[in-house]
């Protein structure tokens, strides 16, 4: 069993920048691809950004390239979720969520474990 807590969402301006931080439980942690999605209410839940079991290999949603950076410190097993240049679209719930696997998958029934989420909020 792998336990995820999100944590480092608020409320800000478009513009500002926040990091999401997800905080996994086991020393297994290096094993696991990690995913993070967000669900705005009445929404699919739809996939932002992935990276593998190294952190050599990221994925974005054509709507944060440019913008959202993945990261992971195995060490620390902990996954980041840099978000720039927020905008009013981005305000949703932000799950972290891990898989078994070394690759990164883009849809929410490859992946094992969840967290609870973490709100983004972003106002203009």
């Amino acid at each position: 069993q792998v336990q995820l807590v999100e944590s480092g969402g608020g409320l800000v301006q478009a513009g500002a920048s926040l990091r999401l931080s997800c905080a996994a439980s086991g020393r297994a942690f290096s094993s696991y691809a990690m995913g993070w999605f967000r669900q705005a209410p009445g929404k699919e839940r739809e996939f932002v950004a992935g990276i593998n079991w190294t952190g050599g290999s990221v994925n974005y949603a054509d709507s944060v390239k440019g913008r959202f950076t993945i990261s992971r410190d195995n060490a620390k097993n902990t996954v980041y979720l840099q978000m720039n240049n927020l905008k009013l679209e981005d305000t949703a719930a932000y799950y972290c969520a891990a898989r078994p696997y070394n690759g990164v998958a883009l849809t929410t029934e490859r992946y094992r474990y969840w967290g609870q989420g973490t709100q983004v909020s972003v106002s203009s």
